[in-house]
């Protein structure tokens, strides 16, 4: 019965850590691939318009609405003016997508490529009918630079100062050897380079028009995600991909307006616009580039409100950090190094000490151990462990009692040293990132 239960345990220990292996490895492009289906799929697959705001000039306003409003339900707003010149106005002043003038002989449809060319093809079909017969002029009032002719353009420019502040982040967590301000100042040297560099890029496609002042745009959204990202690194831990890419590519995109308009996904994403970065940064663009600036107050408090929660973030850590360093609490809570599916992030590894010529990653703890004598011990062990009694990694010292490791977690960590013959030795000590550690230990 005895060798009976042994194999059950024996075949089942197997399954339960295949099982947990691939949850901790897989979990990353599941959500990944569920995200695509949700953020993607669902509010493009078939684009249609919702409330989108339309002028109409005199009294026909109301035959106009209650006809759409038939036809396509919750499709427009209509918003009855006074006349031809009223509705311009409210076009240009971005109150209304678009302003129909219903007149008996000229019926005039004012639109704004800016605003996305779909939105142009759906309303010009949709105001068709009320020309009574008549040809149904258009004028575009906010024509796209003549690099972007689909009036999308904007949106992949958008992508190069979006995307990349991500995943700098991601590979600075394999920087050890930086220190937390350090890794601040490469950020902001980052959205300096990135936004100057790919304004002119677009300009020189004629994707943009020739206003510098988008290059000021651009450096708030980079920053806002670049530092918001890193904030959340040491509170997201293992899962910061997964919630760096949610908020930055799975929900920003589909909620910015820049692909498809806006008024043409469903609700959720069109409650997230006003708050995401990355459709906040188009609105201001846009209002930069095609309407003189009208619009760009909001946008641009929301861009400096991420730039202000990622540096909170990254203060409020550092602060607590420190609070942590001069309490030394025996049962602080360590973070876990960051695993990031697509980069392998470092490891708890042990490394050459003082090695000459030797050009792998810089250490995070350094010392040596010695006997009372002075005289170094060489092949003394040294464990480091986290507040929950966990290897992280052992190694042993060299011909000269020296010992390195790196990859550790910033927190407490607890170092023993060990060799034949002596008294084992405990020492507590605080890793951080940016210069490495030192702790020695004499061995009685």
């Amino acid at each position: 019965m005895a060798d009976q239960t042994d194999e059950q345990t024996e075949t089942e220990t197997p399954k339960t850590s295949l099982v947990r292996t691939l949850a901790e490895h897989l979990w990353f492009p599941l959500f990944f691939m569920t995200g695509f289906l949700v953020c993607y799929l669902l509010p493009f697959h078939s684009p249609s318009p919702h409330q989108v705001p339309v002028a109409v000039a005199g009294p026909a306003a109301v035959q106009v609405s209650q006809a759409l409003e038939h036809a396509m339900p919750g499709a427009f707003d209509i918003e009855q003016v006074a006349d031809g010149n009223a509705a311009r106005e409210q076009v240009l002043d971005r109150d209304v997508i678009a302003a129909f003038v219903p007149d008996s002989a000229h019926p005039m449809l004012y639109l704004t490529k800016a605003n996305g060319y779909m939105l142009e093809s759906v309303l010009t079909k949709a105001f068709t009918p009320f020309a009574a017969g008549h040809p149904l002029a258009t004028t575009d009032l906010a024509p796209t630079a003549p690099g972007d002719t689909m009036g999308t353009g904007l949106f992949y420019l958008i992508l190069v100062w979006n995307i990349p502040g991500y995943i700098v982040v991601m590979m600075l967590q394999r920087a050890v050897s930086l220190s937390r301000r350090a890794k601040v100042l490469v950020l902001l040297g980052w959205g300096v380079f990135a936004s100057i560099v790919a304004f002119y890029v677009g300009l020189a496609m004629d994707v943009v028009p020739n206003d510098p002042a988008a290059i000021g745009i651009a450096f708030l959204l980079v920053e806002g995600i670049a530092l918001t990202a890193f904030g959340l690194v040491p509170f997201a831990k293992q899962f910061f991909p997964g919630v760096a890419m949610g908020l930055f590519i799975l929900l920003s995109m589909p909620s910015s307006g820049g692909a498809i308009p806006i008024q043409m996904v469903p609700g959720f994403f069109r409650a997230l616009h006003p708050f995401m970065p990355m459709g906040n940064a188009i609105e201001a663009m846009r209002g930069l580039f095609y309407f003189d600036g009208v619009g760009m107050t909001r946008p641009m408090l929301v861009l400096g409100a991420w730039v202000l929660l990622g540096a909170a973030l990254i203060g409020g850590h550092a602060l607590w950090q420190r609070h942590k360093a001069k309490a030394v609490e025996p049962d602080g809570a360590a973070e876990p190094p960051i695993e990031d599916p697509i980069i392998e992030m470092p490891e708890p590894t042990a490394i050459p000490a003082g090695a000459r010529g030797f050009s792998g990653p810089e250490p995070m703890m350094v010392g040596t151990v010695q006997a009372h004598d002075g005289n170094p011990v060489p092949g003394a062990a040294v464990t480091v462990l986290n507040h929950r009694g966990r290897q992280l990694v052992r190694t042993t010292t060299d011909h000269d009692g020296r010992y390195a490791v790196t990859g550790l977690p910033e927190d407490f960590v607890d170092l023993v040293a060990s060799a034949p013959g002596k008294a084992p030795m405990v020492r507590r000590t605080v890793v951080s990132e940016g210069s490495p550690r030192r702790q020695d230990f004499v061995l009685g």
